[in-house]
């Protein structure tokens, strides 16, 4: 299965298998008894490369999740104290939230091997699950994934621009981040609602939507945790537009079946004590 997995990440037996560190011939091999024992063609040519057939997509999918079952499984039965902890989280909450709970978590149980992966929502959201990340910090996760939240902090989405610049913000251009972000999809929704279709200007992060509004460019809705210093030292302001400030807390999401490690974490995260005031309420 991880072989295939290669192969369909590269569309290439020979990248695949560099990156294996096996043969061509191996990696080849590998696929065409995967195809012989299902009875399916999974990859097919596509110009220079391969490509996933329908079936190689269906199968790829599940590869994905009994891999990372399986490395859940081998955490779970560790000692807590002692496992491992992926977590999954958007930028924001990883720049502004998440590293100072990281940082004494580390100090309480050093032995624990911390993995980040800082992604868009809906990216984050497909790797839990799969099973590739052990809890995810991010937005409401979708309703029909079979996912659960077990914490949340208070957080809300404002509208920012540089001070005195924008008087009508519905007519100003608006500073959004790439595709799959969760702000991003809360942003056009706000427009709908607000019946406009201002200029807009995609900007990819968090960070460089900040930094487009500081200079001018544009306005951006973001969470409050990521401008105090900004708003402290006269950056930028909170504007004024119907249907904000809007109230988005961080989830703290896991699967069914959370490791020791997982548990160990809710459990300081959610502590006042530990965490002071970025701790999480439990569900």
């Amino acid at each position: 299965m991880e072989t295939f997995l290669a192969v369909a990440k590269h569309s290439s037996i020979r990248r695949a298998a560099a990156q294996l560190h096996i043969t061509e011939a191996a990696a080849s091999a590998a696929v065409a008894h995967i195809e012989k024992q299902l009875g399916a063609k999974l990859v097919a040519k596509s110009g220079r490369g391969i490509a996933l057939t329908e079936a190689g997509r269906v199968y790829a999918d599940y590869c994905r999740s009994i891999l990372g079952l399986m490395k859940e499984a081998h955490a779970a039965v560790r000692e807590a104290e002692t496992g491992r902890l992926r977590i999954g989280v958007v930028a924001t909450a990883g720049e502004y939230v998440l590293l100072r709970l990281l940082a004494s978590f580390r100090n309480r149980y050093p032995d624990i091997e911390l993995g980040l992966s800082i992604q868009p929502r809906d990216v984050l959201y497909l790797e839990l699950t799969h099973h590739e990340t052990d809890l995810v910090v991010a937005g409401r996760p979708p309703h029909d994934a079979g996912l659960v939240t077990r914490a949340r902090r208070p957080c809300q989405l404002v509208v920012v621009g540089a001070p005195r610049l924008w008087s009508d913000p519905c007519e100003a251009t608006w500073l959004l981040r790439g595709k799959g972000s969760g702000t991003r999809d809360t942003t056009l929704a706000l427009f709908d609602r607000l019946q406009i279709r201002p200029p807009t200007l995609t900007l990819g992060t968090h960070g460089a939507a900040l930094a487009a509004a500081r200079e001018g460019l544009g306005i951006t809705l973001i969470h409050s945790d990521a401008i105090a210093s900004d708003l402290a030292a006269g950056h930028l302001e909170v504007l004024t537009v119907e249907g904000t400030p809007l109230n988005r807390p961080w989830h703290a999401v896991t699967t069914r079946t959370p490791t020791p490690a997982v548990r160990l974490f809710l459990s300081h995260i959610t502590d006042p004590a530990q965490v002071g005031d970025k701790a999480f309420r439990g569900v």
